[in-house]
């Protein structure tokens, strides 16, 4: 709050020293106090979302070996936590923090999308809990959940370039009309 209204104070001063009218001075408080510090917390937390977002299946795929190999979850979070490119090197620490500190690791796993607000984390912590509650097959699970994540990175991919191959044909046909005048025909 103090930097969106430092930002405002500032903004109102270098308006009003520019020479802009009086009435534009709410105009430039509004836009520079409130809408530029929403959008660049906006843009900084798309972009970590997207950073999780291309290491999170590789780190799922490390715990499923882990696991296959015979290690407890608790060991394959903490490899993670370690090895991992970052953000999700933070992202797994805090969980095993929260485990460190009295939560149970399903706990733990499902407040991961409190920090990291994207549905492929609240997928992960719902994989844990499911498998917490129920038991059964821990790396398979996360292994579906892994080719789940690549799948839909792929689709989104693939649907940028559709759609970044249809932008030129999109611009010649909303191009204006040719008016030039053509000769006479003979």
């Amino acid at each position: 709050y103090m930097i969106s209204a430092g930002a405002a104070v500032v903004a109102c001063l270098l308006y009003f020293v520019a020479g802009g009218p009086w009435y534009g001075i709410p105009g430039a408080a509004l836009v520079f106090g409130v809408g530029l510090p929403r959008w660049v917390v906006s843009f900084l937390r798309s972009r970590r979302v997207k950073q999780f977002l291309e290491e999170f299946p590789n780190a799922i795929d490390i715990i499923v070996r882990a696991v296959k190999s015979g290690l407890p979850l608790n060991d394959g979070l903490k490899l993670i936590a370690n090895e991992a490119k970052e953000p999700v090197k933070s992202e797994f620490q805090r969980i095993i923090d929260q485990q460190q500190i009295g939560l149970s690791i399903p706990e733990a796993c499902g407040k991961l999308y409190e920090t990291m607000p994207c549905p492929e984390a609240n997928f992960f912590g719902i994989v844990i809990q499911i498998q917490a509650q129920a038991g059964g097959n821990l790396s398979e699970a996360l292994g579906n959940l892994s080719r789940v994540l690549r799948a839909r990175k792929k689709r989104k991919a693939k649907r940028a370039a559709l759609s970044t191959d249809a932008q030129p044909s999109a611009a010649t046909v909303a191009a204006p009309p040719c008016t030039v005048p053509r000769p006479p025909c003979p």
